[in-house]
């Protein structure tokens, strides 16, 4: 129950945050991702509401997030070895 209570404190605040200085983060998103996901300054809600969705579970369960993105990772690079080594297979000449 105690965890539940903390999350919600903390996405509400950084929904709100998100939500009023949105002039400040907008950019600071488009810098960061890649083309077909800015922001452009639209999508305050959305982004917002994913911010404030993955700040308070970052808060609340950080070694969960941290196992996630290790494991995101590591299938990543294993499906790049291995599209590396099916590309060096193929002949495309």
């Amino acid at each position: 129950m105690t965890q539940i209570v903390i999350w919600l404190i903390a996405f509400v605040a950084i929904f709100f945050l998100t939500f009023t200085r949105w002039d400040s983060v907008s950019p600071s998103l488009d810098r960061a991702l890649p083309g077909l996901l800015k922001s452009h300054g639209d999508n305050r809600i959305l982004w917002g509401l994913s911010l404030a969705v993955l700040g308070a579970t970052v808060l609340v369960r950080p070694v969960d997030i941290l196992l996630t993105v290790l494991l995101a990772v590591i299938i990543g690079l294993i499906g790049w070895k291995l599209a590396g080594w099916a590309m060096n297979k193929v002949d495309l000449h």
